[in-house]
């Protein structure tokens, strides 16, 4: 007992620390927060409000580009919901994508939900006047009452101290109490146990002592021997002085606190992902409102152009790794670029058009794919069209032709729908008030935007695919380029018509066999053109052209000679604005001379119209200098003269090559000596040009084997073949003809680049010539032509003239050795026992081709 009333200050200890051991006031710290916040601007023009304001602001533009997406998604989506029969116009309904439409239904919720946030956030911050992370520190420490408008910092710490003091003393006397039924548990017989405070160690000595509550009859210590070493020493201590509870020490004497974790690493990568997804938001939504998606179509180009280099370089090789064949990685290659030449459209499907004139020196898995690039390409609608108009014009479709869409009898007709889409263009009908009949060729809304971003990403593939495979293509890009450029404006389509049209007029052998429509230059810009309307048959339609004629025998097809069109009655007038309701036509048809049962044609002879077209391109090489690149069957249309002869009509001008006076006449002599085996001469005409080699030249400019010449690149090429196995062999001989190209090539500052376009133009004619079952000898014709150039070319003196003439007439004689193979051939074909002369020489390029691992069986215009 004497030992517990010893103890009794203990058990009656006082809460409160006595005033001697009080600890000393502290002084306050000084607060400049106050300060701080009262110095702040409140102009809505300081730079913390701007910088506030700017999230504010930048989530409005992104709400109000949003806006604009919608209400043009909404619109479009409108006009597809209206029947045909509520159309307000008679204009085609509207193209919807339902995948598309999901697509942009997810951006324009995505973009929304950016901007809401962005301008919530940006409203708040400049709400409470919040800047950084200082100011929202501020801000909730003056919630709390710290900041100067409630409780100051000293009372705050006061308070803090008394509930740690607080709770501090509910725990010790947890553990009095604690101690005391244990000791009574385990006294010594009485009841009752000796408690006080004694200092245990940890193990080895290791830790803080530790001070705890014992009774005399060990139990608590007991308790703890599992903890504590064995062989612990207990002393025994005494209670001398009043307990005080702890009393933790003031906040102005603890050291200052470190910086909180910033996590620096993850939100500089958090910050880094949400201004890239921002960016690629804008720079998309940029792309599709203002430069017609030119930025998808170049990167879609980059990425597939990438792979197809990547994937050529690691599988051309007999055995490929990643790939059964050779033939299966030219078939995967040729379905890419064939998708994204159809993807992106525009110039790509003229680059596509022109891959696929000279198609027939590539695999075949490339022919069968790109004979599908003559396909008339996708229509624009109405209301782009009608933008191109006002942008060029300034006014209407309506006052520009003085048309009228509502019937009005005063006014001319123009049809919404295009008759022909290009890839470039597309072609509308119109009657104007005086009657004539035209055809307005409006350029693609997008082509303008898009062109230079197409020649830029054309000319940096070209680069990149000349410097991993070696191959000399990048210095023919500043020209093909030019030529493409030049095609889009139809100012210059417009000249390369007219000049065309004078020429054909000065040159008595074609003026009354060949037609060049009229330009109505006052209805025409630079990216609308208003010419003549033609009315005759595609070259294309070798049945229209050859059945019998059942019209007048005197009168010709409407519109020959550039005869008036003639106009309807005022009952097919009404009948076919009637119609045009629902069927979008309003051109009247004049099929009359195909006879009541629709099976008649032109009648007309297939040589005499393969021989106007000869003739047409081989004046506009050798004697004009003006070549026509672009002859396909599309451009060309046929009609009947009242003699019962045909008439050429030639349109699209719009791309054209100038030849040179001096290289006009070496390519004239170029051809005469082919004719004529002068090897001589063609080599010294070729070296001029820096190509190195002659006799594949040749065969290529003649469009068949080239025999006169000494075969060594063919022996180069087939030297070491024999003994390999195929896929070997077809590799070996790829690779060699690769460096066959290069030495044709040669030097590449002197080769003149017309020769790109002029080979196009021949292959063209060759391939018109083979799909009408080779009626004339065209080889004979063009060699004429140039023989007779070089009499008739004004740019030569008079000697010259007489000393090419005395050769003319040698020539001729000479040209009677290629008349007997072309009846030859004609006499085959007759009897049933063979093709035309262009078949004939079809099989013998390709006999020879396949020699150097190239298979040429594709007709240019197959598909």
């Amino acid at each position: 007992m004497a030992a517990l009333h010893h103890h009794t200050p203990l058990q009656t200890m006082s809460s409160e620390p006595s005033p001697a051991e009080q600890p000393p006031p502290s002084t306050p710290p000084t607060s400049t927060s106050t300060s701080t916040s009262t110095s702040t601007s409140t102009s809505p023009t300081a730079t913390r409000h701007l910088k506030q304001l700017s999230l504010f602001l930048a989530g409005g533009t992104f709400f109000a580009l949003s806006t604009l997406i919608t209400r043009r998604s909404l619109a479009r989506r409108y006009a597809a919901t209206l029947p045909k029969f509520y159309a307000p116009s008679n204009g085609p309904a509207a193209d919807v994508n339902g995948a598309m439409e999901a697509v942009e239904a997810l951006n324009i919720a995505t973009v929304n939900v950016m901007s809401f946030a962005m301008m919530a956030t940006g409203g708040a911050l400049y709400a409470f006047d919040i800047s950084g992370m200082e100011d929202f520190r501020r801000k909730v420490r003056g919630g709390l009452g710290i900041d100067g408008s409630g409780r100051g910092e000293r009372e705050a710490e006061e308070e803090m101290e008394e509930w740690l003091a607080t709770v501090l003393r509910r725990k010790e006397e947890k553990e009095k109490v604690r101690g005391k039924e244990m000791g009574r548990s385990d006294g010594d017989g009485d009841g009752e146990g000796e408690a006080e405070w004694v200092e245990v160690q940890r193990v080895n000595g290791r830790g803080r002592p530790r001070r705890c509550w014992k009774t005399s009859s060990q139990g608590l210590l007991r308790a703890y021997k599992p903890l504590y070493q064995p062989s612990w020493r207990a002393r025994r201590c005494l209670q001398t002085q009043q307990f005080q509870p702890f009393a933790p020490p003031p906040p102005s004497s603890l050291p200052k606190a470190g910086p909180p974790k910033a996590y620096r690493r993850l939100r500089r990568w958090t910050r880094r992902l949400v201004y890239l997804a921002v960016a690629t938001g804008v720079i998309y939504a940029v792309d599709r409102q203002f430069v017609a998606s030119s930025i998808t179509r170049s990167a879609r180009t980059f990425s597939l152009g990438l792979l197809v280099a990547i994937d050529y370089k690691i599988n051309f090789r007999p055995h490929p790794p990643l790939a059964e064949s050779i033939t299966a990685l030219h078939a995967r290659n040729a379905e890419r670029l064939f998708d994204l030449l159809r993807a992106n459209g525009g110039l790509y499907l003229k680059i596509g058009q022109a891959i696929a004139m000279q198609s027939a020196i590539l695999p075949p898995e490339f022919q069968k794919m790109f004979a599908k690039m003559f396909d008339d390409a996708p229509q624009n609608t109405w209301k782009e069209v009608e933008q191109v108009i006002r942008e060029d014009f300034g006014k209407s479709p309506e006052e520009v032709f003085g048309v009228s869409f509502n019937g009005d009898p005063g006014s001319g007709l123009m049809e919404r729908t295009a008759r022909a889409s290009a890839s470039v263009a597309q072609v509308h009908w119109a009657r104007l008030k005086d009657g004539r009949e035209v055809a307005v060729k409006v350029q693609k809304k997008e082509i303008a935007q898009q062109v230079g971003w197409d020649l830029w990403t054309f000319k940096v593939v070209t680069y990149i695919y000349t410097k991993l495979f070696d191959l000399p293509l990048y210095s023919l890009v500043p020209y093909i380029s030019e030529r493409l450029l030049l095609e889009t404006d139809f100012e210059n389509e417009a000249d390369n018509a007219e000049r065309m049209g004078r020429l054909v007029q000065s040159e008595p052998r074609l003026s009354g066999r060949v037609y060049i429509p009229k330009v109505y230059r006052e209805l025409s810009s630079k990216r609308v053109m208003t010419a003549e309307w033609i009315e005759g048959v595609r070259l294309f339609d070798k049945a229209a052209l050859t059945a019998p004629w059942q019209g007048n025998k005197r009168q010709g097809s409407p519109g020959c000679r550039g005869s008036l069109l003639d106009p309807p009655s005022p009952g097919e007038s009404a009948a076919t604005l009637h119609i045009s309701n629902e069927q979008q036509r309003l051109k009247p048809n004049r099929d009359y001379w195909k006879g009541k049962d629709g099976k008649g044609g032109l009648g007309l002879s297939l040589k005499e119209v393969m021989t106007t077209m000869v003739d047409l391109f081989s004046a506009q090489m050798f004697l004009w200098g003006w070549v026509h690149c672009d002859p396909h069957p599309g451009n060309i249309f046929i009609r009947r003269l009242p003699s019962g002869k045909p008439e050429l009509v030639l349109i699209d001008h719009g791309l054209y090559i100038h030849m040179k006076p001096d290289f006009r006449h070496q390519y004239a002599l170029f051809w005469k000596s082919l004719m004529t085996f002068d090897n001589k001469t063609l080599g010294k005409i070729v070296e001029g040009w820096g190509i190195n080699n002659a006799d594949i030249f040749a065969s290529a400019t003649l469009m068949r084997p080239y025999s006169g010449g000494d075969k060594t690149t063919s022996r180069e090429i087939m030297k070491g073949l024999s003994g390999k196995e195929q896929a070997e062999r077809a590799y070996e001989m790829q690779q060699k003809m690769r460096k066959g190209i290069k030495s044709i090539l040669g030097d590449e500052k002197k080769w003149p680049q017309e020769l790109i376009f002029i080979g196009r133009n021949l292959r063209i004619v060759q391939g018109n010539n083979q799909y009408l079952g080779s009626p004339v000898n065209r080889i004979k014709i063009t060699g004429n032509w140039a023989s007779r150039a070089l009499v008739e070319s004004p740019d030569l003196s008079w000697s010259q003239k007489w000393v090419n003439l005395g050769r003319h007439i040698v020539f001729k004689l000479v040209l009677f050795s290629s008349d007997v193979v072309f009846y030859t051939s004609k006499a085959r074909q007759w009897l049933g026992v063979g093709g035309g002369m262009e078949d004939d020489i079809e099989k013998q390029m390709q006999y020879m081709a396949k020699d150097f691992g190239v298979e040429l069986n594709h007709s240019v215009f197959e598909g």
